[in-house]
Parts: C-alpha cells; structure tokens; sequence
C-alpha cells in the first residue's frame, strides 16, 4: 500500500512538472478566407492583418477576422513591411521581382519598385530607416528608401537569404538557407562584415533577434532552434522545434521564442538568461501553418493555413482545398 501511494504521489508531482510547462498558449479562433492560392509570410500593424496570398495582400481585422481590404495584383507574393511614419507598406512579389508600395490609410497602390530575383523576406530597417528584401534567386538585398521609393544599395550574399532582421544599431543579419550560415551585415557601408556557420543546424528560414541579450533564434530544417550570439557568432543552444519550421517570432516582453512548424505545431521556448532556454511545450496548431507573426501588444500569434487534400503519386504537396485559406488565432490562456 505504501508503494502505490508513494507512486502516486510520484505521478501527481509528474503531472504537477508537466502542468508548469505549459506555455498557456492555445488556438482560440480560426479566420475563414474564402479565397484560392497559396501563402508566405503574415505579419502585423496596429489592428490590421496583413496576410499574403497567390497574387493579392488581404487585409483582416485582427481582432475579428473581417476583411478591411486587398492590395492586388502581387503575383507571387511572399511578405509585407511597414514605414509607419511616411504611411507606407511595401509588399515582396517573388514571380514579379518587385516591391508594391501602398498607402497604409487608403490602400491605394502608389507603385512599383525593381528588386532582385524572387524577392523573399522583406522588413523595415529601423536604424537605417530603409526597406529591405532578400532576394532569394539573385543571392543579394535590395535596400529601398521608402522616401523615394528607389533602390538605394544591392548587397551581394554568399547564398540564398530567407529572413533578415536588425539589431537597431546598424547591424543586419540574414539566413543564408542553402549555407546554413548567417551573415551580418553592416548597413552604414552596405557591405557583409562576417559570416557565420550555424552548425549543427542546417538550412535556416525563420529568424528573430532578441536586442536586449544579443541572441539570434534561427529555425532550421533539422528540427532545432539555433540560438546564436549576434555579436560573436558563437552557437549558444539548440532547443528542439518540430518539423518543417518556416518562420520565427520573439515576444521581449514574455521573453518567449517562437517557432511555427508546418507539421501542425507551434514550438514554444523561454528564455531563461542569454545562455539558457527551455522548450515549454508544442502547441497544437493545424498541418501547413509553418509562418507566423507575434501581436506584441497583446501576446496573440497569428498562422495563416489551409486543409489539405490527399497528394498524387510524386506530388510533393498535398493539394490545397479550394476556398479553405484561413488563419489560427493562438492567444495566451493564462
């Protein structure tokens, strides 16, 4: 008798361990887009959703889900970046290799920007106060002035980029996916000062950066989170993530990193201390919803995805269900 209560004692203090991981995390809402084509990035401004998708932007109320308007005709499109001071967006279109510029009032288109090959990625450089993309095809960044609306700099890479972030005070850094590497970059002269392997991870796609500690959260193809020193270039961990993570998100405020995996789950991990990370848990989400953005403001991540018919024999992809576009609401329970 006294065993099996002490066993059970054990399990309860198990369950009691396990109940503590939890990140709190849970989706709490799906928004329905009953459109056709497929998706890339999703990102965030003020209470707006911005959600790219095949040839258009669709602009969500991010609390309700209502449709507040379209940016069309970005055939291809893949991110959307925001200058919220000259009331700019910008969106990469990769079949078109150029940037659509709108106004973040009014919707309407203002123009067209010439970029590199399969422009990927896109951001707002907040030191330099520049728009950058990251040319997947043609291995560079084209540097945009959104006062202008022109390319101010190409910036040739050693690689095919995916995401790059800064740190604010004049160092970008990027995911060289086909080296498993990352470069930083220096954006006064517009050139790469040093790069990195991220060894054992291998092909990067998402990337976030805590400014505070230094550390950069690369999500990689083999599973892992390469949590790097941004200014040694030192691997400092490498928490596991679930498969087929395609984008990374930091919240400086939980001290949480993110990693949204297209298996169907969303990888939780706190930072302890710039040295130490736990993975909290995997968040159930849906299979496909492999990018992510954070709602700093509220803690709410936000993954677009779809449902998924059964692939042909070879088909790579499982085909899209037409009309099943939607995005998962995953809030912050407790």
């Amino acid at each position: 008798m006294k065993k099996i209560v002490i066993a059970f004692s054990l399990v309860l203090l198990l369950q009691g361990n396990s109940f503590c991981q939890s990140s709190g995390y849970r989706v709490t809402d799906t928004f329905h887009i009953a459109s056709n084509g497929w998706w890339d990035y999703i990102a965030v401004n003020a209470n707006r959703l911005y959600v790219s998708h095949g040839t258009q932007v669709i602009i969500l109320d991010k609390n309700s889900g209502d449709s507040l308007g379209v940016i069309p005709n970005t055939t291809g499109v893949h991110g959307i970046a925001f200058d919220n001071a000259l009331h700019k967006g910008f969106t990469s279109n990769g079949q078109l290799n150029t940037v659509t510029v709108f106004n973040l009032n009014t919707d309407q288109v203002l123009g067209q920007v010439a970029t590199g090959e399969n422009p990927d990625a896109i951001f707002y450089e907040d030191y330099s106060k520049k728009i950058i993309t990251c040319n997947g095809r043609s291995h560079s960044l084209s540097v945009i002035d959104p006062q202008t609306d022109k390319v101010v700099a190409t910036i040739p890479l050693s690689g095919k980029p995916e995401t790059a972030v800064s740190d604010g005070k004049g160092k970008v850094f990027v995911n060289i996916e086909d080296k498993s590497s990352i470069s930083e970059i220096n954006i006064k002269t517009m050139k790469v000062e040093r790069t990195w392997s991220i060894a054992p991870g291998e092909s990067p796609s998402g990337l976030s950066i805590d400014r505070k500690t230094h550390r950069l959260f690369a999500g990689c193809e083999n599973k892992m989170l390469i949590v790097l020193d941004a200014e040694t270039g030192k691997v400092i961990s490498t928490p596991a993530t679930g498969q087929g993570c395609d984008g990374t998100g930091f919240d400086p405020e939980l001290k949480y990193v993110y990693s949204s995996n297209g298996e169907g789950t969303l990888t939780v991990i706190q930072e302890l201390s710039a040295n130490q990370y736990k993975v909290l848990e995997n968040v159930p989400t849906k299979r496909g919803a492999r990018t992510m953005t954070v709602d700093l403001m509220t803690h709410t991540v936000y993954l677009p995805t779809a449902n998924f018919g059964t692939p042909a024999p070879g088909q790579r992809r499982p085909p899209m269900i037409p009309g099943s576009f939607q995005v998962l609401v995953v809030k912050k329970l407790k």
